[in-house]
């Protein structure tokens, strides 16, 4: 008996070729980088006039309406319909608690620290991805990149409350961070979902519309469960979920999945570490917040081993082209 091929898409999904990074992806994660760190930094500077949680799913909701316009009248890409319900829900969920974990983060914590914590994401999807499929195993140089990467959150987070006597019952900013890891994980497990599952053969387009659709139905409501309902149009306000709609939710996360649909999406990782420094850059510059030593010091640690967990995909590129050239 033989399956019919939309039975043996949702059973397995594609394994289709990636381009290795050129000059147009690397400026283009430049870009990208520059914005996400602005992100936090604009969340933050509105907190005042309008909720952080409420300008996710306000942001989330607006742009998903703008993505189905654009793609209805300009891009006019195809949608997989046997992409399985399931998997696009735990996309979905994934990108839900991103957000929802920055939102409550940023209410404790600075925006400096949530732009590392948030990245920290590669790290738990190299985790997740080495136990789900065979080729992302890791090898001993990405676990002492993993070693590395814990280092680095312990020296700038927990060693700086252990040496000031601040316990669990301390400043609440020790539970924005923890938010703000939570939202690293929350990432790291939609990667984790998008390459491993059905959703693996979706368009760029119906990625991102799962994602931000599922945003707005989740966490609208939440902000006035929760009484974080508060708007007042300063125009702080309307310029922070402005550039979140259009910017930020819209072209830079539609511009992102489609990357990944074309380039190693393991290059395109170390690419986006660079979202940090820029975060650091903007939340130091535009809000005056400030950063220890410490805090300096495991930023970069945790960066090395992030960077250390993507060194393979440096050497498969490598074997890879290597193999091209034999077969010419």
């Amino acid at each position: 008996m033989t399956r019919t091929a939309s039975e043996a898409t949702e059973k397995k999904p594609s394994a289709a070729l990636r381009r290795p990074i050129d000059m147009k992806a690397f400026l283009i994660c430049v870009v990208l980088s520059m914005i996400w760190g602005m992100q936090q930094t604009a969340i933050k500077a509105a907190g005042p006039d309008i909720s952080p949680m409420l300008q996710v799913g306000v942001r989330s909701l607006a742009s998903a309406c703008l993505l189905l316009l654009a793609n209805h009248f300009y891009l006019r890409e195809k949608w997989n319909w046997n992409v399985r319900f399931r998997d696009a829900c735990l996309v979905a969920l994934g990108f839900i608690g991103e957000f929802f974990f920055v939102a409550e983060g940023l209410r404790f914590t600075t925006a400096s620290h949530m732009s590392v914590l948030l990245y920290t994401a590669p790290f738990f999807a190299a985790v997740g991805l080495s136990i789900r499929l065979p080729e992302e195993r890791l090898a001993v140089l990405q676990w002492a990149g993993l070693l590395v990467a814990f280092s680095g959150i312990v020296v700038a987070f927990l060693l700086p409350a252990v040496l000031a006597g601040q316990g669990a019952s301390g400043d609440l900013w020790i539970l924005g961070d923890l938010l703000g890891l939570m939202s690293g994980v929350s990432w790291g497990c939609t990667t984790i979902f998008m390459r491993t599952t059905t959703m693996n053969d979706a368009a760029p387009t119906q990625m991102l519309f799962t994602q931000l659709a599922g945003a707005a139905v989740v966490l609208i409501p939440i902000a006035f469960l929760t009484g974080q309902d508060h708007f007042a149009g300063t125009p702080i306000a309307w310029a922070s979920i402005l550039f979140q709609i259009f910017i930020v939710s819209f072209a830079s996360y539609l511009v992102w999945c489609q990357l990944i649909k074309v380039y190693l999406a393991a290059r395109l990782g170390v690419l986006v570490f660079m979202t940090p420094f820029f975060g650091v850059l903007f939340s130091v510059m535009l809000l005056g917040e400030t950063i220890g030593s410490f805090f300096v010091c495991g930023s970069l640690l945790m960066l090395a081993g992030l960077l250390m967990v993507q060194a393979k995909g440096a050497r498969l590129l490598q074997r890879r082209r290597g193999d091209l050239a034999a077969i010419k």
